[in-house]
């Protein structure tokens, strides 16, 4: 029997394709044929509206999520990522049927041609603090600031990989953007343009209170950011590691002798150290985050403590996506 019926349930009632709640599983949690039928005229319904496989979280919504582990992968993202990179076709997950495998060719959506980039907008919010920096920005030389800050410059446009993702602004202030434009991200980037020393990454690495300044905002940066973090590893241990690699983690030798340790480039010369330890032998689970010595010549601290902040919501949504709860 369900735990509830099927009109109250959430996932059932919209075009979701999230996780199935409680109310949509059997008594052994697993997800009755009824409504893996449901979730086959969803999934047929994002072909219809042609949703482009553009992120590895589109190609997510089209698997039913169960983790079977029969595409060769530990989980569902981590199959998800790997068709986003190319790695793998789409088609070798067993459980897509082949309407959704013929619809997106099994690959990756990518434009026939470059289109045109259109301006990206800010957040209301934001208008006031950007528009000062922006100012800033007019009275610069981008295409030296690009050497400085190991960004490119072409057509008018620095150009910095954020996670992995291009995130532009041209000699007008203008935004150009693979991601949502997040104040997160958007008065950090300015500030590492328009202040930022251009100093190379030496590769020794401390905590967020031993950078200058840090011991101000390190009480803060904890309860923000460490400590949310650790929670979302804590109850997303399975897929922890796969959510770093969506935003271009690479793993490192582990540090301090911790189960995982993977580096983050929010911005080129601030690279993010996060490191993870799992509960064992009866001690607790720990995770502790770390910058290069360096980062303060490269970017002021409140923009470091946004950074990292920025970075732990985004962790948090994708695990709330998934059905749990941070």
């Amino acid at each position: 029997m369900l735990n509830g019926p099927i009109s109250m349930c959430p996932a059932i009632l919209t075009d979701s394709l999230e996780e199935v709640p409680t109310c949509g599983r059997d008594s052994s949690g697993h997800v009755p044929s009824l409504i893996s039928n449901h979730f086959s005229i969803l999934r047929r319904l994002l072909i219809s509206r042609k949703v482009e496989m553009n992120s590895p979280i589109e190609i997510l919504k089209l698997l039913d999520k169960t983790n079977c582990k029969e595409c060769g992968y530990p989980t569902c993202l981590a199959f998800a990522s790997a068709v986003f990179q190319g790695q793998k076709p789409l088609a070798e997950c067993p459980h897509l049927e082949r309407d959704v495998i013929e619809g997106f060719g099994g690959v990756p959506q990518k434009p026939a041609g470059v289109k045109p980039q259109k301006p990206a907008t800010v957040e209301p919010n934001l208008d006031e603090p950007v528009e000062k920096l922006k100012q800033k920005v007019r009275t610069i030389d981008l295409s030296s600031a690009a050497e400085k800050v190991g960004a490119k410059f072409a057509n008018d446009k620095l150009t910095i990989k954020v996670c992995g993702k291009d995130f532009s602004v041209d000699s007008e202030g203008n935004f150009y953007s693979e991601i949502h434009i997040h104040s997160w991200i958007t008065l950090p980037f300015l500030n590492y343009i328009i202040e930022g020393a251009g100093k190379p990454v030496i590769g020794k690495w401390v905590s967020f209170r031993e950078l200058k300044n840090g011991m101000d905002w390190h009480r803060f940066f904890t309860h923000k950011c460490e400590k949310p973090l650790k929670k979302v590893a804590d109850t997303y241990t399975d897929l922890f590691e796969d959510m770093l690699h969506i935003f271009n983690g690479k793993k490192v030798e582990n540090h301090y002798q911790s189960d995982v340790s993977l580096v983050l480039h929010p911005l080129p010369r601030v690279p993010i150290l996060i490191c993870y330890w799992k509960p064992e032998d009866g001690l607790d689970s720990n995770l502790n985050i770390f910058f290069d010595s360096t980062a303060t010549d490269n970017l002021n601290i409140e923009s470091i403590y946004s950074l990292g902040t920025g970075l732990v919501t985004m962790f948090e949504k994708i695990a709330l996506g998934h059905g749990h709860k941070t």
